[in-house]
């Protein structure tokens, strides 16, 4: 079923979208920057929506005390985590507006962006996201970040921008099609620029977390990038078999050329235990990678043959919509 937009409003209705994860010490700030943004962009109407991924703090305790002063706060809680990317889906999935903007509640991206967003939504841009120039981590884990982009780009099918996170606003057309996938391990920055609709990336500067902990480290990110991989393309599987066949084709010319030395050279001895110790090992490293990421492209076909819901919601808190406020006041 469709989610209703807000039909009695000329203005059009936005909703923002916020997946949280023990992020009590950035709700208070995060809201009040919000309400700001929403107060300068009085052509829209807003409802700030948030999934809580099974926070184990006063993060969803916090959020009910603001939905008393602000009727603008939607909440999801789930019943447990179940990831980053399928709490942002069914944030997107759940959303009432005629577009959504998805931004960390980390206060990293900032909330002032959303205003151009806005403007080139006007435009006729179907996605507005944003672009990272610069952001303050650890060199190794920018490293692979940027590895992770780049690799991301290099084997998807679609043209998915590099540094660019999931700070950005999708369009309602957008986020109906996107219930159309059937993923489990979804990588949505990717299924959006599979979709093909005109984006547009705005730059800005990533600032550092100043309250709370990041929930995203090497480990994640590696994860991340194997959903990427394996939700994009199949062009893995397609390099597997070129090297199969190339190391099939070299391994019988050395078999070859090793036969005639034997039978023809004299006084050459056969040295390199070492050597074959260490092709060995390699050998049974690639393959096991090899069939590592098969594994990974069959375990994803099991899940989405296996079916199940994407997010199980427990606990719900529903402010007033935005039309429903305005009749409450004229009463």
């Amino acid at each position: 079923m469709t989610p209703a937009t807000d039909l009695d409003s000329r203005r059009p209705l936005i909703t923002i979208c916020v997946p949280v994860l023990n992020e009590e010490d950035n709700v208070d700030r995060l809201l009040q920057r919000l309400v700001e943004i929403a107060d300068r962009n009085a052509e829209y109407e807003f409802e700030f929506l948030f999934t809580d991924n099974a926070s184990t703090d006063g993060t969803f305790a916090k959020l009910a005390d603001w939905v008393v002063r602000e009727p603008r706060i939607r909440a999801l809680r789930f019943s447990r985590n179940f990831g980053f990317q399928r709490s942002i889906l069914m944030n997107l999935f759940n959303a009432r507006g005629a577009a959504a903007i998805q931004i960390d509640a980390d206060l990293q991206d900032p909330p002032e962006l959303i205003s151009a967003f806005l403007e080139h939504w006007q435009k006729g841009y179907k996605v507005v996201y944003g672009l990272r120039r610069h952001r303050k981590e650890n060199m190794f884990l920018l490293a692979a970040r940027k590895l992770h982009y780049r690799l991301i780009r290099a084997l998807s099918e679609s043209e998915v921008p590099m540094d660019a996170g999931d700070f950005r606003l999708i369009d309602r057309t957008v986020i109906e099609h996107l219930r159309e996938y059937n993923d489990r391990a979804p990588y949505i920055r990717g299924m959006v620029a599979s979709l093909g609709y005109p984006q547009v990336g705005i730059p800005y500067q990533r600032t550092e977390r100043t309250a709370g902990r990041s929930k995203f480290n090497f480990i994640r990110l590696l994860s991340l990038s194997i959903d990427g991989v394996c939700s994009q393309s199949t062009k893995p599987l397609q390099l597997i078999t070129i090297f199969g066949f190339g190391l099939s084709i070299v391994s019988g010319i050395l078999i070859i050329s090793y036969l005639i030395w034997y039978l023809f050279g004299e006084g050459i001895k056969s040295p390199g235990f070492t050597t074959l110790v260490l092709l060995v090992l390699s050998s049974i490293g690639i393959n096991a990678a090899f069939v590592g990421l098969l594994g990974e492209y069959i375990g994803r076909i099991f899940s989405a043959v296996r079916g199940g819901p994407l997010a199980i919601v427990v606990d719900r808190l529903e402010g007033l919509s935005p039309g429903q406020e305005e009749k409450g006041q004229q009463g």
